[in-house]
Formats: C-alpha cells, structure tokens, sequence
C-alpha cells in the first residue's frame, strides 16, 4: 500500500530559510519531509540522482541543528542537489554520462564552496542531459526525467531535474547553468523561475575564460523573490575570473524593494512574439500578448519592438561548437570510443566544433561584437524585453528535440531554442517567470530580458510581473504521480 504524500514544510524557501535560521524549524523535520517526498515522487519523475541515503542525510541534519543560532548561514539546513555538472565534495560529476561518473571530487567548485558556506546540505545531484547538451532532460546514465504536470512531456533541459525538483517540492531552491537556454527552457516548462545572469556575476572555472563565454551558472526557483534570496548567496566576484563583476551578491537583496507606481510608470519595455521572425507557437505567441498587456494595464510603456540579433544564432552556433574541443579533449582521454558511446545529436556538435577554422572562430568574435553593440544601444531606449522563454509547450519527452515548429524544419537540434540561445549571445540578464498554461495545461513561461548588467532592475521587475498574474502559484497534481511506475 502506497504511504500518502505529505505536504512540504515550506511554503516557499524565503521563509523556510529565516525559521531554520532561526530555530522555529529543525533541520532534520525538513530532511525528514524532503526525503519523504522523494521516496513517493521521485521514482517516476526521476529529478535527483545519485541521492545519499537517508540515515546519511539525517546525520548531516542532525549536525546543522547542533549548530548556534549566531553562527547559522542563510541556506543553513537546506537540502540542495546541485546540478550534476557542479563539482561537490565526495559525489562524482557525470554530466550524465556513465564513464565521467566513476571519479568522486575531492573538493567543491566555487559555486558549491559558497552554497555549503552558506549552510546548504548537499544530498545528491539534479538530472541533466548527457554533457548538458540539448533542452530534454535524459542520458543513458540515470535515465528520463519526466514533467510534473503531465508525466508524458519533458521538463526541458539542461536544468530539468532541478526544475522539476522545485515544481515537485523536493527541494526548496535549486541551481541550474545556461548556454542555450538551461535555466529558461526548464522554468518555463515546469512553471518556476530560472534566472540568467549576466556574464561575470557568478563564479567561472572552467573552459574558457575570455573567448566565446556564455555559459553561466544561475539560481532556480518557485518564485522571484526566493530566487533573490538565492541569487544573493551564489553571485558574487570570484578573483580568479578575468570577466568577474565586483558587486557582491547582498547587493541583489535590494531587488527585494517592489517598484513603486512612479517607477513603473517610467518603464519603458518592448515585446516581440518572435524575436525577429522565429516560429513560435501559437498558444506560446498568445501568452506573450498577454504578458505584455499585463504591463500596460501596470502602467508601463509597451512597445511592439525588438533589438536588431543579426548574427546571433551563426554567433552562438560556433562559439557553443568550439566550447566542446575542450570536452572532446577529456573524452579522448577517459573514453577513446565516446563517438560510439554518446548520442547522435551531441556527436555532431562536438566533431562540428573539431572542423572550425580559426578564421570561422575570429568572424564569429567579430560578429558578437558588433551584436552587442547593437543591443547597447536599443537598451538605451528601452528597460526590458518581453519575449517566449520557449518556443513551443513541454512536448512529448519520446521525442529527442523539436524538429518543426508551425510547418518550419529546425536544421539542427539547438534552432528550436534560437529565441534563448540569440539571447545567449548578447551577455545580457534574462529571466523566465511563469506565464501562463496552454490549454491542456501545460506551462508557459515569459522570457524578461534586461540592460546590460541591469540584473537588480531585471529581478524588480520579473517580481512586478509575477505578482501580478501569480501564475506560479497554480501546481501541478501530484497524487496522480505518487506511486506512479516509470514512464
């Protein structure tokens, strides 16, 4: 007989975190509840992986409890399961595959240091797709992850196991990374929110450091304002980081001020369905025009509009194609027969990366250069972008990646996220905030994008947005799930 879900302890993790802080929470009554929840959730949706065993994580609990009052983090006694690209003391780092999953980590990477420092406890990690690669969570390794509000979609990728972990309620807040659209593509089709910030806020320390960046690591959550709170921990200037920004992450607590009436009507925001011409869904374009009216109705000016992203998707093409040298340098040593072993669509992209010329790599720089110019300058008319997160609803997660929206063949498995991954190559803040459901139900999420470096501004307003039409608030039915074999 099926034991009954039992409710989370948390209504949202701001919160969650000032009780355990403050002692009116125990540490092990919350690991306790989340381990619950993971055994009646997590077998059929499958977001947390190489999780410790319970006894282990009550014991870790138990030491976070024993801890004074005075000395308590601001993540103090939160389960987290790192994204299973982040390093973390004592857990393997697979990128979902099985052959990277064989060595254990010896020491945290900078995003895990300041998560533990903060008083997080590390209990495993979130499912992602092989090598990240690709906005469908799944990989050989541990499997499919499956879509809370209909378990026969995906949740999105790369960072689908931590947003399904949130939609869920497994765990209160998680971290995701995004190239192409990892943290946005997941939020939108999960309805929680995934915050890209600019390049240089959050620790880097690995691959490039200067060429071609535009990989980030980011916070994820089930609204903006725990997203803040999160976002506050893990930013931040990291020394050895060469595009580092100097603000440190307290300073994103002020995006926790609301905007007043006198601001709002001060902004000015351009929205575009299509970001220039990109098939987009037809419920997905509607929810746009709906997002954008919700503005108008707050008092901003709206404005049919968008930055001219010539190139961008060529831009993003190559540099993400040259990124993966680095990865095919480390599978020829752990694994000379990777191009048998991994999936079609990320050996493509690697061997593109391995045929660049340096003339091709040099008029890709050129080309993002003169992007960003462009987009410099329609930020100085303009306080936000309202545009999809996503291009189409969570699809059937039998299916690998999109290959036609409204009758228009994709030619590759990343042009079905261009309205991320253009945005990728701008360095700009983006967020995706729940924006509404299809009508099957199914999410859709509203990307906001803002000036550059404008990341506080951005977040005051994605709160503005979201308490507006409280979208997140609506959650899937997950006794429907409890009990539930795999798909």
């Amino acid at each position: 007989m099926t034991e009954p879900l039992p409710a989370p302890l948390w209504s949202d993790a701001t919160d969650l975190c000032r009780d355990l802080q403050q002692g009116t929470v125990t540490a092990t009554a919350v690991m306790d509840n989340v381990y619950a929840r993971i055994a009646a959730l997590n077998p059929a949706l499958n977001a947390l992986v190489s999780l410790i065993p319970k006894e282990q994580a009550m014991t870790l609990a138990a030491a976070a409890d024993a801890v004074p009052i005075a000395q308590r983090g601001p993540l103090h006694g939160i389960p987290m399961a790192p994204k299973d690209a982040v390093a973390v003391r004592g857990f393997s780092t697979s990128w979902g595959y099985a052959s990277f999953a064989e060595a254990i980590e010896e020491q945290d990477d900078e995003l895990a240091r300041r998560l533990r420092e903060a008083g997080a406890i590390f209990i495993g990690h979130s499912n992602m797709p092989e090598f990240g690669l690709g906005s469908h969570t799944f990989n050989r390794l541990y499997g499919h992850t499956y879509n809370p509000y209909n378990l026969s979609k995906t949740p999105g990728g790369s960072s689908g196991g931590a947003a399904v972990a949130l939609a869920a309620d497994l765990l209160p807040l998680a971290d995701g990374s995004d190239l192409g659209g990892s943290l946005r593509n997941p939020a939108s089709f999960c309805n929680v929110v995934g915050f890209r910030p600019s390049i240089g806020r959050m620790p880097f320390n690995r691959g490039f450091s200067w060429y071609g960046r535009m990989v980030t690591t980011g916070p994820m959550a089930k609204n903006v304002r725990d997203t803040i709170l999160l976002f506050s921990v893990m930013a931040g200037p990291h020394a050895s980081d060469p595009l580092t920004l100097e603000d440190p992450g307290t300073t994103f607590l002020d995006a926790l001020e609301p905007m007043g009436k006198t601001e709002v009507q001060q902004l000015r925001v351009g929205v575009s369905q299509d970001l220039g011409g990109l098939p987009i869904d037809a419920e997905v374009a509607e929810t746009i025009t709906v997002a954008a009216e919700v503005m108008r109705r707050l008092g901003a000016e709206v404005v049919e509009s968008a930055p001219d992203l010539k190139d961008a998707m060529d831009v993003f093409q190559v540099q993400r194609a040259a990124g993966l040298r680095l990865l095919s340098r480390r599978l020829e040593t752990i694994d000379p027969g990777w191009r048998d072993t991994i999936k079609e669509t990320a050996r493509w992209n690697i061997e593109k990366g391995l045929t660049l010329t340096a003339d091709e790599l040099l008029t890709a720089e050129l080309k993002r250069s003169a992007l960003y110019a462009r987009v410099a300058e329609y930020f100085e008319h303009f306080d936000a972008l309202i545009i999809p997160s996503a291009q189409v609803p969570p699809f059937d997660a039998t299916v690998d990646w999109v290959s036609e929206i409204n009758g228009v063949a994709m030619q590759t498995y990343i042009d079905w996220m261009a309205v991320c991954c253009m945005i990728s190559a701008t360095g700009l803040p983006s967020i995706s905030v729940p924006g509404g459901f299809t009508r099957d139900g199914l999410p859709i999420g509203v990307q906001l994008v803002g000036k550059p470096r404008g990341d506080l501004a951005l977040l005051r307003i994605a709160a503005l947005f979201e308490a507006a039409t409280k979208h997140g608030e609506r959650k899937p039915d997950l006794t429907q799930i409890v009990g539930h074999p795999r798909v």
